[in-house]
């Protein structure tokens, strides 16, 4: 199998639920004692977030370009980015290593068009609900109709994710916020929702929503792990 390289920090609490399910998915793939080969670049995530309040994406992509040439100089095969959010800056990956960098809408807009759906629902945080570096990606490669929540929603959403789920805090009131919002997108006609942000997994199961789920770390997770198996095979 080869070496997963992630670059993790952004934050810490949705870079642990990465570990866990590499290696938990790894060892449902191969059995046994089987876990998934893997280094991580863990980043402070008080200067990212700073940066991108302050829209400083260029400062943000040198450090994510930096951190994947870590990866690459350790011995990584194939480079995650941890985090939907900072996928607005993968260009500036991509031409910094020679390994693959697995675009993290790539496995989720596959997966979308495999079930049959055509519009779907997304929540994340505002720079990944507002800027089109996401749903445009959805939109040009598999030609997905992308929903976000209204204004009230997107900033919930967003606050829910920095002010509590970044910092462990899993709150049920936020929960409801989360569930009202999806039951919203749902009556727009969002067939299924994308959970856009690494961290709400940790709040949104398949049991909370209405609609079907789609967990952008679970199948970023998932596509990595295949691809480190068949790459040797």
């Amino acid at each position: 199998m080869k070496t997963i390289g992630v670059i993790g920090g952004m934050s810490w609490e949705s870079s642990a639920e990465y570990y866990r399910l590499l290696n938990r998915y790894a060892k449902a793939r191969r059995g046994g004692h089987h876990n998934a080969p893997s280094l991580m670049v863990t980043v402070d995530f008080a200067p990212v977030e700073a940066n991108q309040r302050a829209g400083d994406w260029h400062a943000l992509g040198v450090q994510m370009a930096d951190a994947a040439q870590q990866l690459e100089r350790g011995g990584a095969d194939i480079v995650l980015l941890a985090t939907n959010t900072m996928h607005r800056v993968y260009e500036a990956i991509e031409a910094a290593i020679a390994v693959p960098f697995l675009h993290i809408a790539d496995p989720t807009g596959e997966a979308l068009r495999a079930a049959g759906i055509e519009r779907v629902g997304l929540l994340g945080t505002r720079y990944t609900m507002e800027q089109s570096f996401y749903a445009g990606r959805l939109r040009d490669r598999f030609g997905l109709d992308t929903l976000i929540p209204d204004d009230e929603g997107r900033a919930q959403v967003h606050r829910i994710i920095y002010d509590e789920l970044c910092h462990g805090i899993i709150e049920s009131p936020s929960r409801q916020i989360y569930q009202n919002v999806i039951e919203d997108l749902k009556a727009r006609g969002a067939q299924a929702v994308i959970l856009g942000c690494t961290e709400i997994t940790l709040l949104i199961r398949q049991e909370d929503s209405v609609l079907p789920v789609f967990d952008t770390t679970a199948l970023h997770v998932q596509h990595a792990v295949d691809w480190a198996i068949e790459a040797v095979s």
